[in-house]
């Protein structure tokens, strides 16, 4: 026998899947995120179980841009709210991109109400609120189907503690085809003091359901993103409700007394819990 020559059992034991296989140590941080990372290789390539992962993935993003909003499932969700105290009426609205097609292509349609939307937001005749909340189906349908109703009532449970009286609320509007600037547009015509637009964001291959919120002060047609707070992925892998209630509430009681939202409003809220009041803790600065 060639002694530089492997023996049967060396050569069982190289092929053994422990043997052949590296171990990922990033494999591990997977548990505590949704984020894409130790996916490994097979070879040159990804494994093939990951790859069709991505594919799955990449396909409930398109759904998500694509798939049409159940309004009268949304509404009658919404309309389940009232049983809540001050929970405000619901208007169905329209912006000019008339169909899906439009809205992808022409942006700036999906930023303004059409016409009869406009015509029955000026009937109501509404008197002047602190508050309009605007529900915009945005860039994923999925995110305000799932998470529009349960985020307001967590909201309304959250204004609630200020008392009764102390929050105002325009009728509830549900837009279609719409953007986040159109809510300046809607909170204008109720008169309301500031206006939260709460749209689908852009799906990502990990969060097709993700919602935005963005609050703005004294809404008006015409203001930038400068004027506008945004809070992101609020949903129940993401920020839950109740923490995302709690920090637009924050925000809203600085607005009404700075007057103002946008790069002139700065989000510490997690600081109160840092200095022993109630708050949300920031982990960046713990």
């Amino acid at each position: 026998m060639n002694p530089d020559q492997p023996s049967a059992d060396a050569v069982s034991r190289s092929l053994e899947p422990d043997a052949i296989v590296t171990p990922n140590p990033w494999q591990r941080l997977g548990q505590f995120t949704d984020a894409r990372i130790g996916l490994g290789r097979a070879g040159i390539s990804l494994p093939t179980n990951r790859s069709l992962e991505f594919q799955l993935a990449h396909a409930r993003a398109q759904d998500a841009v694509h798939l049409p909003l159940e309004i009268p499932r949304l509404i009658e969700d919404l309309n389940q709210l009232t049983a809540l105290e001050n929970a405000p009426q619901i208007q169905r609205l329209h912006s000019r991109a008339m169909d899906r097609t439009t809205y992808l292509q022409r942006p700036d349609y999906g930023r303004r109400l059409d016409e009869d939307s406009r015509q029955q937001l000026s009937a109501l005749d509404a008197q002047p609120a602190d508050l309009a909340i605007v529900v915009v189906d945005g860039l994923s349908s999925l995110a305000v189907q799932n998470n529009a109703a349960p985020f307001i009532a967590s909201l309304l449970e959250s204004l609630a503690e200020d008392g009764p009286d102390a929050w105002s609320l325009a009728p509830i509007s549900v837009v279609e085809q719409g953007r986040v600037a159109i809510g300046d547009e809607v909170g204008e015509l109720l008169k309301a003091r500031a206006v939260l637009v709460m749209v689908g964001e852009r799906p990502g291959l990990s969060s097709p359901d993700s919602l935005g919120l963005y609050l703005t002060w004294q809404p008006r047609v015409g203001l930038s993103d400068a004027s506008r707070n945004c809070i992101s992925n609020v949903r129940p892998a993401g920020l839950d409700f109740a923490m995302a209630a709690q920090r637009l509430h924050y925000l809203l009681r600085e607005a009404r007394k700075l007057g103002l939202t946008g790069v002139g409003l700065k989000d510490r809220s997690g600081e109160t819990a840092l200095e022993g009041g109630a708050g949300i803790q920031n982990f960046l600065l713990s």
